[in-house]
């Protein structure tokens, strides 16, 4: 029997993961949590062979999540479905999926990463290397006014709190939505959050 824990702030998520785990005879769901500080008190009390969990999580960064779990819990396995197309921890997880996979490929995924000891990986090779590349192309301002977006800054205030003319704020926003190949401020977000640009 594999014991399973999943960790989601999407409840329709959450509903279609018990669904499809609970149809698995060797599958035993020990819990569900949609907050991470929530699973950090549960795996005090139980353990899992594997934590299935998103890294786009609000209260705690998912990274921060999952680094936590394998330092305190190394003999638990880790396996990462989310919507993003790559992954910064490689090292710290088992698996990596998105989350259309088909329930076909995370049943043969948590087989092998459980029963076989392997990594499942399905993140194509160069998406790791645009990972590092979009986050060293960042500059320090850049950064700088990331992170005074995501606390809902405008553009006038961040050239006040910069002491920045708002063309030149207005300019860096431009170049950051470019490089990081976003669309709008929520998206932004979601990108520095995965980054950990944002915590």
């Amino acid at each position: 029997m594999i014991t399973i824990a999943v960790v989601d702030d999407h409840q329709m998520f959450l509903d279609g993961m018990i669904a499809v785990l609970s149809g698995q005879s060797n599958f035993e769901i020990l819990f569900v949590e949609n907050r991470a500080q929530a699973a950090l008190i549960k795996m005090r009390e139980i353990q899992p062979d594997i934590l299935i969990s998103d890294i786009s999580m609000p209260e705690m960064n998912g990274v921060e999540f999952i680094k936590i779990i394998k330092a305190t819990y190394p003999n638990v396995k880790i396996l990462v479905l989310s919507m993003f197309e790559s992954m910064e921890t490689i090292a710290d997880i088992d698996g990596y999926l998105l989350k259309e996979t088909s329930k076909e490929e995370l049943v043969k995924a948590i087989h092998a990463i459980v029963l076989k000891n392997e990594k499942y990986l399905t993140v194509p090779g160069n998406t790791l290397d645009a990972f590092a590349f979009k986050r060293t192309i960042l500059s320090h301002r850049e950064k700088e006014i990331i992170r005074l977006i995501a606390q809902e800054y405008t553009s006038e205030e961040i050239a006040d709190k910069l002491f920045l003319s708002r063309g030149t704020i207005e300019t860096h926003r431009k170049n950051i939505f470019f490089k990081l190949q976003v669309k709008n401020i929520a998206g932004l977000i979601k990108k520095a959050i995965y980054l950990g640009i944002v915590k």
